[in-house]
């Protein structure tokens, strides 16, 4: 871990990606990304929302984080309940 980088405090799984993110997030981008919600900075999401993810890391519930690339373009990191995967992807691959 680098100096700048925060401490994970979940485990993310598999990675995977949906052809809507390779074909259309920067990939430098969406790897940068996938740090984030793993020290919980959940991105763009509403009060409600970050809530509920900081809830479900008690619980064991699905995360939902919501980024942008440099361009302005949404999207989103989900990992499962179980921890067993997080799955980059467009709002429109939901």
């Amino acid at each position: 871990m680098g100096y700048y980088e925060k401490p994970r405090i979940f485990e993310s799984g598999i990675i995977v990606a949906t052809p809507g993110v390779l074909e259309s997030i920067p990939r430098d981008e969406w790897l940068a990304a996938l740090n984030r919600p793993l020290s919980c900075d959940w991105g763009d999401v509403c009060s409600a929302d970050a809530h509920y993810n900081d809830v479900a890391l008690l619980h064991g519930e699905r995360l939902i984080s919501r980024y942008y690339d440099l361009r302005g373009y949404p999207f989103w990191i989900i990992t499962e309940a179980d921890r067993s995967a997080t799955t980059l992807l467009l709002p429109s691959e939901y």
